[in-house]
């Protein structure tokens, strides 16, 4: 398509709809280009008015690719379009990346070795077929330390989306598994044979198999090609390797690629999206053209001050300056605070304040890099009878990891408690819900006879996988025994890390890290309580409190917690980014790495465009009942970096005064 002018009959008045720069990307005409489009700056209106405006200047339906990152997203985008055409987007190729891969392979799964009708894996599929397989091939399935399905699955995912070989993977990024990488290795290897005798495609196949289709069989190739005359790709900055190569591959013929994204909103990479291929795209593209929307129609011009400085600190990156097209607003504020138990006091009083101003709950969120941060923030806003819900997980208690740890010290409690020993027992290999129950048994009728602990607990005898963990049970459940000898909640907990739970949630989970960490949060909570009843008395109140977030009692109007991660694409009237310390703000292990430490920043930069008309930073200068490290904090050195006359600050950082709690029929909460 050469140099583009406005349809004389078109019915969309572009130049009325449209500000200048998004209506310059809009109406651009053929070869590759790359739009900068900032944070709030209409991002998902340009690429419509992109699609409507190819439509109406005579590109059919079916010579467009729209590929975004959810079906939602696709749906959206060309029911507006249909919306304001009348009709004429009916026929448009819209979807995923991997709807679309799955779409081309249904007509030519046989020319790759398939058969018509291949299943595609969910989840649980997968993970039958990889522990299957597992075992058939040999692999120590029964040794602890050996990865379940579902981490297998992750290693192999990552694998192939960022096109690092295996070894590799496990090396740098599950270091604790590099003694048995070649058993890992065996696996997948046979789980790649197995997939293919059964007919059957995992999700990354989609991707992978349909590039492989394209690259080999050069006729199927030609055709889509030829097809799609213009290829469009929303939030290119997610893109990984693959991705970027589909997009290639499809789009060669014509080379009309129009790619929208903000790089400054890069944050994916820990699950294989890649930086450089929105930041070589003109590269790759030699002679693309590049657009940048820069107004932004969400937040308060102090709210964008702060993220203009904040991602400035990045060598990497498209310079941008995002305007805000509303006229005024409240300037961000900087708040620090004595202690982590401050900081949760705070954040709740304020939202109280803003709430008594007219903001609904719902309007309020508090953004955090981790996790596990936002566990003084639950426990204030349940002793407060604030409703909240956390979209970045469950509720920290509520937790299967938590929960766990929590069996553990009930049974030592109570050994009476069998659905504290039940939930125990089946976290030993081999152990399922009819041996646990025949366990239980036995060592329930053991210690009815008189005998002591441990040797009820060494009468039942467990699959024989499991003989060798159970006896350490035993001997680690002996030793943090209430009744045996005084040992403080923090220490029984660290006992049943040390001895049992790590190895358990290194095999288990693929995200560990994150969950030891909530661990070591949770003993530095346990280390205020005198004793292990005391601890898991405020553990059951605080999970049970009636009327704190309660969805029964505040329907939809909650405050969101949620990590920043899961927070892209969302605003807020007030946003709340806590934890702005070195080591929890940017994280530990980002300080050593400086591509590591951008992407933190990029991730700063996500959590201050969340806001609307409010944004409150806030820092602790102590970590109380701290695990390990240093308990003094030190400032992020993103507020650092932020001019202090952008910030307002709370008149001399006072102590917060405790906000009122909800009276309810559980007292004395708080620690």
């Amino acid at each position: 398509m050469g140099t583009a002018t406005l349809n004389p009959g078109a019915r969309i008045d572009y130049q009325a709809e449209l500000n200048e720069q998004q209506l310059a990307a809009v109406t651009s005409p053929g070869g590759p280009a790359l739009v900068i489009a900032g944070a709030g700056s209409g991002k998902t209106r340009t690429l419509t008015y992109r699609v409507a405006w190819l439509l109406e200047n005579g590109v059919k339906p079916w010579n467009i690719l729209l590929l975004t990152f959810t079906n939602k997203a696709a749906r959206e985008m060309t029911g507006r379009v249909a919306e304001l055409l009348g009709a004429g987007a009916d026929g448009i190729w819209s979807g995923t990346f991997h709807s679309i891969g799955n779409r081309i392979l249904r007509h030519h799964a046989e020319a790759i070795g398939f058969r018509p009708g291949f299943t595609i894996l969910d989840r649980e599929d997968q993970s039958d077929l990889l522990k299957n397989t597992a075992r058939d091939t040999g692999a120590p399935t029964r040794d602890k330390r050996f990865p379940k399905p579902d981490v297998l699955a992750e290693l192999f995912s990552l694998s192939s989306n960022t096109e690092e070989p295996l070894e590799q993977i496990v090396r740098e990024r599950f270091g604790y598994f590099e003694e048995i990488t070649s058993a890992i290795i065996a696996v997948r290897g046979a789980y790649e044979k197995r997939k293919r005798t059964a007919n059957a495609m995992d999700f990354d196949d989609l991707l992978l198999q349909t590039r492989r289709l394209l690259r080999e069989h050069r006729e199927t190739g030609e055709y889509y090609r030829e097809q799609f005359q213009h290829v469009l790709v929303d939030e290119y900055q997610d893109t990984n390797l693959v991705q970027a190569d589909f997009v290639d591959q499809l789009g060669s013929k014509h080379g009309n690629i129009m790619v929208v994204g903000d790089d400054a909103q890069s944050i994916y990479s820990w699950r294989g999206a890649n930086f450089e291929n929105i930041l070589n795209f003109s590269r790759r593209y030699p002679g693309a053209a590049t657009h940048r929307i820069e107004t932004n129609y969400r937040s308060v011009p102090g709210i964008l001050d702060v993220a203009n400085a904040a991602i400035r600190g990045n060598s990497r990156q498209f310079e941008k300056n995002l305007r805000a097209w509303r006229s005024s607003g409240a300037r961000p504020v900087l708040a620090q605070l004595a202690t982590n138990n401050e900081q949760a006091s705070y954040v709740a009083e304020q939202i109280l304040k803003l709430h008594g101003e007219g903001l609904d709950f719902r309007d309020m969120a508090v953004l955090y890099r981790a996790h596990f941060h936002s566990m003084e923030i639950q426990l204030e806003l349940t002793r407060c009878g604030i409703p909240f819900e956390v979209t970045s997980g469950l509720r920290f208690f509520e937790q299967a990891h938590i929960k766990d740890i929590a069996a553990f010290l009930k049974f030592t409690v109570n050994p009476s408690d069998e659905t504290a020993f039940r939930r125990m027992a089946r976290l030993l290999p081999g152990v399922g819900e009819k041996t646990a129950d025949n366990l239980w048994e036995t060592v329930k009728a053991a210690a009815a006879s008189g005998i002591s602990f441990d040797r009820a607990l060494r009468a039942a005898r467990p699959p024989a996988r499991a003989a060798k963990i159970w006896e350490q049970l035993a001997v680690t459940l002996d030793e943090i025994a209430p009744e045996r000898k005084p040992i403080s909640p923090d220490r029984a907990i660290e006992a049943v890390m040390d001895a049992l739970y790590e190895d358990h949630m290194k095999a288990e989970f693929a995200n560990y890290e994150s969950r030891r960490e909530d661990l070591r949060t949770l003993v530095g909570y346990a280390r205020q309580f005198p004793s292990t009843e005391d601890f898991l008395s405020q553990v059951a109140l605080l999970t049970n409190a009636d009327g704190a977030g309660s969805r029964e009692e505040a329907g939809d109007d909650r405050v969101v917690l949620s990590s920043i991660h899961q927070a892209k694409g969302l605003e807020w009237r007030a946003v709340f980014v806590i934890w702005l310390t070195e080591g929890m703000f940017p994280g530990s292990r980002s300080l050593e790495n400086p591509d590591s430490l951008e992407e933190e920043r990029r991730l700063f930069y996500v959590a201050v465009t969340r806001g609307r008309d409010h944004l409150y930073l806030t820092h602790p200068q102590l970590r109380l009942n701290s695990n390990y490290g240093d308990p003094f904090q030190r400032r992020s050195r993103f507020i650092a970096e932020i001019p202090e006359h952008l910030l307002d600050k709370p008149e001399a950082n006072e102590a917060p005064r405790k906000p009122p709690v909800k009276k309810t029929s559980q007292k004395d909460w708080w620690y």
